[in-house]
């Protein structure tokens, strides 16, 4: 036997034991701090790090495990932090069934039943958002996704593939994500080539600023490439006149990219806040994010296959299709960056499978309301005041008192991760620090967000008593 080789039965074992270990881990969950006590750098590589073991341990490797959930931020149902979803456990099991079957999904030869079913997930995402016959693939998160948009976006207006770049220009609001620029930058266009638009009162890009760059640079022999609309900023959750900005791509015949990592999935509860969503050239959304799938799937759709062929399409005669078979004959290497491709789409298709959409539209309306539920409660107390509209789940305020604002706030987000009740993050609102929470959590309840409001105003006021306010 090699020495890799490992007896059905040892799997099950082991198998076993982590289903177990897992199932108890999760009963647990909502019961856990929302960060780990007294954590630091030098004690995690005291615990995980080390030299590469040449001789192995056998089953005992697993004896980690609990040490390694112990110093992780668990996905609580207080975690408010960032926009991060909160990995639903039947897509868990489909992430460890598709590890076991271990598929690369490049190609339907190479993975027929995968690559069917990730075709099959295309088709359903694009559909949930309006966006009936789009095509696309799963990445591994918005920020690749955006990437890949905007390269079909470049080879569409400004070809770069055999003869290099040649420059051309991005436009999107000054509150776009910051994957926008990195990918103007790897696609050989640089930061400069990325024009920031001032945003209204509602952080919603200004369309007549919009248009009015867009002529300047033309007038000055520049090359406008595409425009990038938000459905759904990062740190305000603020959506995009989509309708308005497809108006002005057609106008200048510009390529429409939306961002809609964070919000385009809303648009199953909240349809008419999205409206031109359907009108795009390339859509990126996360359901790591508002379909609370583990982390690792990412989506681009995109309206033209022909456009992603143009950008994507290389392919070396020992990975040429055979078949003409429209359907035997795909493959994803063709429209994508990617050659080999992990089986994300198993884990997608169970849970939508397992519970049906409706159960996701449900949860998502529930997330929304919950997080008017914490602006009301942030409106009703005085000594707290919102930054911002709430147009999505992001709801960002702060703390009033102190000489220093900015340092109290800094500080009282420091002593709420401390106390280890809630998580919540931070922003920069018109140039003042912001406490930031948002709720993209199946986990979450009216009690739980409520607590984010008694948190701060504990830590606000332990920092008083102390004198470190």
């Amino acid at each position: 036997m090699r020495s890799l080789a490992l007896s059905p039965d040892s799997f099950r074992t082991l198998a076993h034991e982590l289903s177990d270990f897992a199932a108890d881990y999760l009963e647990r969950l909502p019961l856990l701090r929302s960060y780990p006590p007294e954590i630091s750098g030098r004690a995690t590589e005291q615990l995980f790090g080390g030299d590469i073991p040449w001789d192995g341990v056998g089953a005992a490797a697993f004896d980690s495990l609990p040490a390694v959930f112990e110093h992780s931020r668990p996905a609580s149902p207080r975690f408010f932090g960032y926009v991060f979803g909160s990995g639903e456990p039947v897509a868990a099991l489909g992430d460890f069934a598709a590890s076991v079957l271990h598929q690369n999904a490049a190609a339907w030869r190479s993975a027929p039943a995968g690559i069917t079913i990730e075709r099959t997930v295309i088709r359903w995402l694009a559909s949930a958002v309006g966006c009936n016959g789009f095509s696309g693939s799963l990445t591994l998160g918005g920020s690749s996704a955006n990437l890949m948009g905007l390269c079909m976006a470049r080879e569409a207006k400004a070809p770069a593939n055999q003869t290099g770049v040649r420059g051309g220009v991005i436009y999107c609001s000054a509150e776009t994500h910051m994957s926008i620029p990195k990918a103007a930058a790897l696609l050989g266009l640089g930061h400069d080539a990325v024009r920031l638009i001032p945003v209204d009162e509602e952080f919603r890009i200004r369309t007549e600023d919009l248009r009015y760059t867009i002529r300047q640079d033309m007038l000055s022999g520049r090359v406008p490439i595409a425009v990038v609309a938000n459905a759904g900023t990062t740190t305000t959750g603020s959506i995009d006149p989509i309708d308005s900005i497809a108006d002005i791509c057609q106008e200048f015949g510009l390529w429409l990219h939306v961002d809609g990592a964070y919000g385009a999935l809303a648009s199953l509860a909240i349809p008419d806040a999205f409206r031109g969503l359907s009108r795009a050239d390339s859509l990126s959304l996360d359901p790591h994010k508002w379909l609370y799938q583990p982390t690792g799937c990412g989506c681009l759709l995109y309206r033209d296959s022909s456009s992603a062929q143009r950008a994507f399409s290389h392919t070396g005669e020992y990975a040429r299709a055979l078949s003409d078979d429209p359907i035997e004959g795909f493959a994803f290497f063709e429209e994508s960056m990617e050659l080999s491709r992990p089986f994300r789409a198993l884990k997608l298709w169970l849970s939508l499978r397992y519970y049906g959409l409706r159960a996701f539209q449900e949860s998502i309306r529930e997330d929304l309301r919950l997080a008017q539920v914490l602006a009301d409660s942030i409106d009703a107390e005085r000594r707290l005041q919102r930054l911002a509209p709430v147009a999505l789940s992001a709801v960002c305020f702060r703390y009033i008192g102190g000489t220093n604002s900015d340092a109290m706030n800094r500080s009282i987000l420091s002593q709420v991760v401390r106390r280890g009740r809630v998580y919540i993050s931070n922003a920069v609102i018109h140039d003042q620090f912001a406490l930031r929470a948002c709720i993209v959590n199946h986990r979450s309840t009216e009690d739980d967000v409520r607590s984010v409001v008694s948190e701060v105003l504990a830590a606000a006021d332990e920092l008083q008593q102390s004198g470190r306010a």
